[in-house]
């Protein structure tokens, strides 16, 4: 029996699949979500084993979050998680509507990039295990968004 040859490439980064169902084009590429990753995980002390980003649009937002949370509206991010809760192996999927983040940089006075970041970001946490339900725990959640994004700004 044959054995297959190790991979090339660094095997100690998330691994990450990104698709693209929104019809527009995320202005991210997979090496900054990579790099957040791991800032994330050396942070929060956790290990992202599989992450999907996954762009969609306003009706496939709605329709997840109909589905899955009985809430009839458009958000920026779903996120799911799907390990037993083990923080050095974390699976999950990020649903984000781009329509909505490119929206949501215009109400806020961000560029676009930053806001697909943040959002990235965003769930990213929550797999992590914070949660926004109270002001105090948005405002944590905010905190860390921030501090991300200027980690990814002092790399680049």
């Amino acid at each position: 029996m044959k054995t297959f040859p190790d991979i090339p490439g660094n095997t100690n980064l998330p691994a990450l699949t990104v698709t693209n169902a929104s019809g527009l084009n995320p202005p991210v590429d997979e090496d900054q979500l990579i790099k957040l990753m791991s800032f994330v995980e050396e942070r929060e002390n956790v290990v992202f084993k599989e992450i999907e980003a996954v762009y969609v649009d306003e009706a496939e937002i709605i329709e997840i979050n109909e589905k899955y949370l009985d809430h009839n509206y458009v958000t920026d991010i779903i996120t799911f998680r799907y390990d037993e809760q083990d923080n050095q192996a974390i699976e999950g999927t990020l649903y984000c509507c781009a329509p909505r983040i490119i929206e949501q940089s215009k109400e806020f006075g961000t560029d676009v990039e930053s806001e697909f970041l943040r959002v990235f970001i965003h769930g990213l946490i929550h797999l992590s295990g914070y949660d926004d339900k109270t002001e105090e725990e948005k405002s944590i959640m905010t905190e860390l968004e921030n501090y991300y994004l200027e980690q990814l700004t002092k790399e680049l």
